[in-house]
C-alpha cells in the first residue's frame, strides 16, 4: 500500500471517529473530497505500477539493443584496440617497418607523420566511407 493510500485511509477514519455526517452540507464536502482523495491515490498506483512495468521493458530494449551493436559493430574487437590505444598498424614505406598509430601520432589536418623507425615523414590520405566527416572535402 503507498504512501497516499494510507493517508487517504487514515482521513477516512479520522472522518468516521468524527462522526461526520453526510446530513450536513459540510459532511458531504468533506466526505467528496475523501472520495477524490481516494480516487488519486488509486490512479497513482496504476501509474507507478505501469511506470515499473515500462522501466522493465526499457532495460530490455536496451539489453537487447547492446548485443544488436555488439553483433554489427563487432564492439569487443575495437574496445580490446582502443584498451591499447593503438588506432592501426601501418607499414612504412621508407624501412618496412610496421608503425603501430596512436593518437597521439595523428592530427586530422597533418598530411604526414613521423616514423618513429626510421624518423622520415610518412604521407596520409584521409579516406572516410561516411558522408558527414567528408563534407569539407568536397566543399
Amino acid at each position: 500500500m503507498s504512501f497516499i493510500k494510507e493517508r487517504v485511509a487514515y482521513l477516512k477514519g479520522l472522518a468516521e471517529g468524527m462522526q461526520i455526517s453526510d446530513a450536513t452540507n459540510e459532511g458531504k464536502l468533506l466526505s467528496s473530497i475523501i472520495d477524490v482523495l481516494d480516487d488519486m491515490a488509486l490512479a497513482i498506483d496504476d501509474m507507478e505500477e505501469v511506470q515499473e512495468q515500462l522501466g522493465e521493458q526499457v532495460d530490455n530494449m536496451d539489453e537487447d539493443l547492446a548485443e544488436v551493436e555488439r553483433v554489427l559493430f563487432d564492439c569487443e574487437e575495437e574496445d580490446e584496440d582502443y584498451d591499447d590505444g593503438i588506432l592501426a598498424e601501418v607499414e612504412c614505406p621508407h624501412c618496412g617497418e610496421i608503425i603501430e598509430l596512436d593518437e597521439d601520432m595523428l592530427d586530422e589536418e597533418a598530411e604526414s607523420f613521423e616514423c618513429p623507425h626510421c624518423g622520415k615523414d610518412v604521407a596520409v590520405e584521409w579516406d572516410c566511407d561516411c558522408d558527414d566527416c567528408c563534407d569539407h572535402d568536397h566543399e
